[in-house]
């Protein structure tokens, strides 16, 4: 019984190279003969590790998303996320205390996350403004057409909607002639 227990729980490894999680099963591990273990999550990784790159400069790895400012890196909940080796003993309070207490940080850390995107894209906005006026000024030659013909476009419509108007109006004030 002890070993099923025991054997059940399986710990979610980092990659670490691109710092995704590893499940038990996938991956790859590279043991080095100074017998450090480096965890790949895909081949991707570990060609990657093999080419001898840089993870802080190829862009799609979560540490060069955090090197760039894109991500945060300092923050408190990383303490949680830290592997730790000393084995517990197993209490069914501390569980389920355990249990409530990373829902919670997790709260936290996307509350946080979701505050740094915010302040982060904060002057993006104005930015793409002034972009899309520098190509409307490029390209002026090009719209001028367009905008001409939406002008005359416009006056149809609302000539035809004063046209429209004016009949309803006949024909009630007819029906008002007709009824007295």
């Amino acid at each position: 019984l002890r070993s099923k227990i025991s054997s059940s729980i399986m710990r979610i490894e980092k990659c670490y190279f691109c710092s995704s999680p590893c499940y038990p099963g996938h991956g790859m591990v590279f043991i080095r003969n100074d017998s450090k273990q480096f965890r790949f999550c895909r081949s991707k990784c570990h060609r990657n590790f093999n080419k001898k790159r840089n993870p802080r400069k190829v862009a799609w790895t979560k540490s060069y998303r955090k090197t760039r400012g894109k991500e945060m890196a300092v923050d408190s909940t990383f303490e949680f996320e830290k592997r730790r080796n000393r084995p517990v003993k197993y209490d069914r309070y501390l569980m389920g205390k355990t249990i409530l207490t990373m829902h919670k940080v997790q709260e936290i850390k996307e509350k946080r996350e979701e505050r740094f995107f915010a302040t982060r894209m904060k002057d993006t906005k104005a930015e793409k403004k002034k972009q899309a006026r520098v190509e409307i000024e490029k390209s002026i030659e090009l719209l001028a057409p367009a905008v001409a013909k939406r002008e005359e476009v416009m006056r149809n419509v609302v000539d035809s909607a004063r046209a429209r108007i004016a009949t309803r109006k006949k024909s009630v004030t007819q029906r008002l002639l007709v009824e007295d």
